[in-house]
């Protein structure tokens, strides 16, 4: 997962906009996108605050029970992550099952 801009680069952006600068050159000048830049003026009117989400970064796995999650991984360790994510249900998806897997080593493990 990519790091977050820092907050400079965020507050000279955001300065730019409010001192009239046009969106798509303050973009090109920062190398960012409109959405990115569009998202931390809407944060900032919502908030008033532009800082990146401190719970936003990194990786925050949805299977939240690590002992249940390693049990399930053993007595379905000849399945695809695709079927897994099935069978876990609560709108796990694979992509949810192979961080997991990653984040706790089971892969290895098992």
């Amino acid at each position: 997962m990519p790091a977050p801009y820092s907050y400079d680069l965020r507050q000279k952006a955001v300065k730019a906009v409010k001192r009239g600068h046009k969106k798509v050159n303050v973009c090109r000048l920062f190398k960012i996108s409109r959405n990115t830049l569009d998202l931390w003026l809407k944060r900032e009117k919502e908030t008033g605050e532009y800082a990146a989400i401190a719970n936003k970064q990194g990786r925050h796995s949805k299977i939240e029970d690590e002992e249940k999650f390693k049990s399930f991984v053993k007595e379905n360790k000849g399945k695809t992550q695709k079927r897994m994510a099935e069978l876990w249900g609560n709108n796990i998806t694979q992509q949810n099952i192979k961080a997991c897997l990653q984040t706790h080593f089971i892969a290895r493990e098992v």
